[in-house]
């Protein structure tokens, strides 16, 4: 098998909405994949469609090799999921409920609940309309890994997390990885994302704009970050439309910006200007989003 996830010109329209538009996914057995955007980018209807939870108006996809639509039932057998929204019956308690998904599974090392219960600090004894948002959110974890099953989908899914905990959590990512087994999570949250991903995917307005591995999108986009002082005071205007520029901001005598590619057209815009300092800074995958989500990858704040 050659990829765990396929997608072919996926497409979801609401009416009149894009929601998802033309999306060509191919995630690799043993890989923790990250899908990478904003809150509306599509990154819940992109799972939802692969969990054939709503069908795509057009386009085509395959999990581990089987139809998306077709053998929805067979898939749903060898994946772990949690929904970005998930709830469950509050008179129940969190034990209860493992239970009552490992009744309906079978196969579950209840050892292995245990420890992923202790390492994610999670009292699985009080009734779940009693658990707070974060704890909530550790037993979507658990019913989504508890099997060890060899694809786990994950929407946002350190929501309500505290710190020490998410560090715990791309800990277990490590260890699933490491047992050969892949991982689909989409996030909003930067550093996660390049905290634990082998590739990432960037969705921007229903639209896959790059898939790559992190330091080679980090490399491709040869982005750097310029902070230049100058010895009086500058305006804006006379550095918009710079080639390459994202993130552009003025304020007194400094100009803060991003450029993708050659400088050069920074260069010469600058250098109308008596200039006291110039620094600059490796680019983070934060820099890198800011491109992807500037208009037309010009100068201004992204949306």
């Amino acid at each position: 098998m050659d990829s765990v996830i396929r997608t072919e010109k996926i497409t979801k329209l609401f009416g009149e909405v894009e929601a998802v538009v033309d999306v060509d996914l191919d995630v690799r057995p043993g890989e923790i994949f990250g899908y990478l955007g904003p809150n509306g980018a599509g990154k819940s209807t992109t799972i939802r469609m692969l969990l054939d939870h709503i069908r795509p108006t057009r386009g085509t996809g395959t999990v581990f090799g089987l139809d998306i639509r077709r053998d929805s039932v067979e898939i749903r057998r060898n994946i772990g999921y949690l929904p970005g929204e998930f709830t469950l019956y509050d008179h129940m308690t969190g034990r209860a409920m493992l239970q009552y998904f490992a009744n309906l599974r079978g196969g579950v090392d209840w050892q292995y609940v245990d420890e992923l219960t202790t390492r994610l600090d999670v009292d699985l004894d009080r009734r779940y309309s009693q658990l707070s948002r974060g704890n909530k959110q550790k037993v979507g974890l658990l019913q989504a890994m508890m099997h060890k099953p060899k694809l786990v989908i994950l929407d946002e899914p350190t929501s309500g997390l505290d710190p020490l905990i998410q560090h715990e959590f791309y800990e277990i990512l490590d260890e699933v990885k490491a047992e050969g087994r892949t991982v689909f999570f989409s996030s909003h949250v930067l550093p996660e994302v390049q905290r634990v991903s082998d590739r990432v995917g960037i969705i921007r307005k229903g639209r896959l704009v790059a898939v790559e591995d992190v330091d080679a999108l980090i490399d491709r986009a040869a982005l750097h970050r310029f902070d230049i002082e100058f010895a009086s005071e500058v305006s804006v205007s006379d550095f918009q439309h710079l080639p390459g520029a994202s993130d552009l901001t003025v304020n007194g005598r400094t100009l803060t910006v991003s450029v993708a590619g050659s400088p050069d057209g920074l260069i010469k815009a600058v250098a109308r200007h008596e200039i006291v300092r110039i620094v600059t800074h490796e680019a983070s995958l934060d820099d890198i989003f800011l491109t992807f989500y500037s208009e037309d990858g010009e100068g201004g704040d992204a949306p």
